[in-house]
């Protein structure tokens, strides 16, 4: 019987896989604060839990979707790289370690991007605050010796599905304002600059890439690497349909039947990330993914390009 273990299981991601895999019949155990199988600081549960199992998937982590307060950069970081630890001390005290570590990592690893795609081998790590987590985050997850664990850091773009980032998105459309986020000047504080939170303006009329992932296909991609185990290190996990800010939108508000959008301009972002507790850059940077290892290594993409994902995902709400 396979037995499939996921870490920090509560979100859109975490709840969507469990569910397909007991679907197609594994046994899935979950790990987080409340259970139900183990609990984070109870490494002995986790040892337990992981003994004998197949496949572990970590996806723990705080949401970055908040203000990047003093407070919210710790418990972002530690709820990460604390939790990776964790799981590689739990699996060093298996009898039987799982055969495969995948570990949620994310394709903001890499620098604001206008020019080229980023891929495995010529990708550039960017700096600041979330490219430091980032860089942390993998640090942790690739340390030590696991000689009986496979291990791969996943790289993941913006992943869509119903219940993701994009209802956001839907909503603003459908109350005519979905027109591109369009970057600006700001004006920065030292605290800011010095936190590597603030953003500096780069892309403009609203061109910043726009990689992203369908759910299914992060599903997929993890059935694929079970039956790789050539494939170890660093993985990007985003379709090669990548698009910008402006086609998003207009994409979206196609699939949604909305004829117009009003663009939001950078201090209309920033006053209104301020209001609902998030932060610009989570639109305004450029993230422009390319899967190379996936493509040489032959997977083949479900939703490879942005309309018809759109129109699934759409569909599926409805």
């Amino acid at each position: 019987m396979d037995r499939i273990v996921i870490a920090g299981a509560s979100g859109f991601i975490g709840t969507y896989l469990a569910r397909a895999f007991r679907a197609e019949g594994a046994i899935v155990s979950l790990i987080g604060r409340d259970g139900p199988d183990a609990r984070w600081r109870d490494t002995a549960a986790i040892t337990d839990v992981l003994d004998g199992s197949n496949l572990l998937i970590n996806l723990a982590g705080k949401s970055v979707n908040c203000r990047y307060t003093t407070a919210n950069r710790d418990e972002i970081r530690r709820s990460r790289v604390d939790t990776t630890n964790e799981l590689a001390r739990a699996i060093r005290d298996c009898e039987d370690p799982p055969e495969l570590w995948i570990n949620s990592s994310t394709a903001t690893i890499y620098r604001h991007a206008e020019d080229r795609p980023m891929t495995e081998s010529t990708g550039e790590l960017g700096d600041g605050f979330s490219v430091g987590v980032a860089r942390a985050w993998e640090e942790s997850f690739f340390a030590g010796d696991l000689p009986r664990t496979r291990r791969v850091a996943l790289r993941m773009a913006i992943v869509l599905g119903d219940g993701s980032a994009l209802s956001a998105l839907i909503r603003l459309a459908r109350f005519g304002l979905g027109g591109p986020q369009l970057d600006g000047r700001w004006f920065s504080t030292r605290r800011r600059v010095e936190s590597g939170t603030f953003h500096e303006k780069r892309a403009s009329g609203g061109r910043q890439r726009f990689s992203w992932i369908h759910i299914a296909d992060v599903a997929g991609i993890i059935r694929f690497l079970r039956e790789h185990p050539e494939i170890v290190g660093v993985v990007n996990a985003s379709a090669p349909g990548v698009t910008d800010n402006v086609s998003l939108m207009k994409t979206l508000r196609g699939v949604l039947g909305v004829r117009f959008g009003l663009p939001a301009f950078r201090w209309m972002l920033e006053l209104g990330s301020s209001v609902i507790h998030t932060e610009t850059e989570l639109v305004l940077k450029s993230r422009w993914v390319a899967p190379e290892r996936l493509r040489d290594a032959g997977y083949r993409f479900r939703h490879p390009t942005l309309e018809p994902a759109l129109l699934e995902i759409v569909a599926a709400r409805r």
